[in-house]
């Protein structure tokens, strides 16, 4: 029974050795051999998912495309996102300004203040967008709204035409701050030696608290710090309405005031009116009418309004209601990217609703 078993096992394993050896020869004869599944791409299937553009220009396409358009094709296809100037909409990305927060408790993030390479943006908006219809955008497109997004984040003028040719003109202002990954060689070597266990601290002291609202929790220090600034707008505002009390202001039309509410609808992205109002993607607009230009504290105008400042300009009706029509018509280079107000009377209500946000 035991020598029916042993040869039993001997002739199993010698077939199971055969097998192995059959299969190793077999796979190595047909390793160039293919393996019948799909088959090879053919040329324009590789050319449709080969469009990617390099900082060095490579894949960039022959065309062109200017602000003007761009901004044709952006009001169309990009503003109900990203807002008409690129400022966002509702919680879609910001693309415009932010220039010199990085370094701050809230940087922003856009294509001025941070991406280092013009064809990452080329290259996105090319692959990606719009929303809901990738790849539907022409090369002109691309390339005019690629030019209006830089004149958006005050890189280049409205009068700039972006091309294949003068592509690798254009330097980003983040650019220097990127630089190769070093940490294998700088940081690694920190934290590869053994870790200190002696010589701890035996107490534990709060050294630093966090300055945004709703994250340290309320305490004595704090209550004192609000007094102090309750106390200095106290001492404030005396001087403020001093200031107002020689204003005349004349009745307003009521009328006028609400239909220029309902203009001022697409303002609201970059602009706010009333007791909360604060600068965004533009200054905010209380007391503007009968004011110098330029005047919002806090906000960072553009040199043609800071000239413009300087040389005297007030914003009385008439002046607001010419820069209103045609902003970039009125003042060259102003950082206001609007068309315009076209309709004489939404510009008259306008007027009249600024005027009922004067200083009280």
């Amino acid at each position: 029974m035991s020598k029916f078993l042993k040869k039993s096992t001997l002739t199993v394993g010698g077939i199971a050795a055969m097998l192995v050896v059959a299969f190793v020869q077999e796979t190595a004869a047909d390793q160039s051999a293919p393996y019948n599944l799909g088959r090879e791409a053919l040329p324009e299937e590789v050319a449709a998912w080969d469009i990617d553009v390099r900082p060095d220009g490579k894949g960039l396409p022959v065309g062109s495309g200017d602000v003007f358009t761009g901004e044709e094709v952006w009001i169309e296809k990009c503003a109900s996102c990203h807002g008409d100037f690129a400022e966002g909409s509702g919680r879609w990305p910001v693309l415009a300004g932010g220039i010199g927060t990085l370094a701050s408790e809230n940087p922003v993030k856009t294509i001025g203040s941070y991406w280092p390479y013009l064809s990452t943006v080329y290259d996105y908006v090319n692959r990606a967008m719009p929303f809901g219809n990738a790849q539907s955008l022409t090369d002109d497109e691309v390339y005019a709204l690629t030019a209006y997004l830089l004149y958006s984040n005050d890189i280049v003028d409205d009068e700039f035409t972006l091309s294949n040719d003068n592509f690798l003109e254009v330097e980003m202002p983040n650019t220097d701050n990127f630089y190769p990954d070093d940490r294998v060689e700088v940081e690694m070597p920190l934290f590869s030696v053994e870790a200190c266990m002696s010589d701890c601290k035996t107490d534990v002291a709060i050294t630093m608290r966090a300055a945004v609202v709703d994250v340290t929790p309320e305490t004595d220090g704090d209550a004192e710090v609000e007094e102090a600034a309750a106390d200095v707008e106290a001492t404030e505002e005396p001087a403020a309405v001093a200031e107002v009390a020689v204003v005349e202001v004349a009745a307003l039309d009521m009328e006028l005031v609400a239909a220029g509410e309902g203009a001022f609808r697409q303002c609201k992205s970059c602009h706010q009116v009333g007791d909360k109002a604060r600068n965004r993607t533009g200054p905010m607009l209380n007391n503007i009418v009968g004011n110098p230009a330029g005047s919002v504290e806090g906000f960072r105008y553009s040199g043609p309004m800071e000239e413009a400042a300087a040389g005297g300009l007030v914003w009385t009706e008439e002046e607001l209601g010419a820069f209103l029509t045609d902003p970039r018509g009125y003042m060259q280079g102003t950082k206001m990217t609007f068309r315009g107000v076209r309709k004489p009377e939404d510009i008259a209500g306008l007027i009249e609703y600024l005027k009922s946000f004067e200083a009280d």
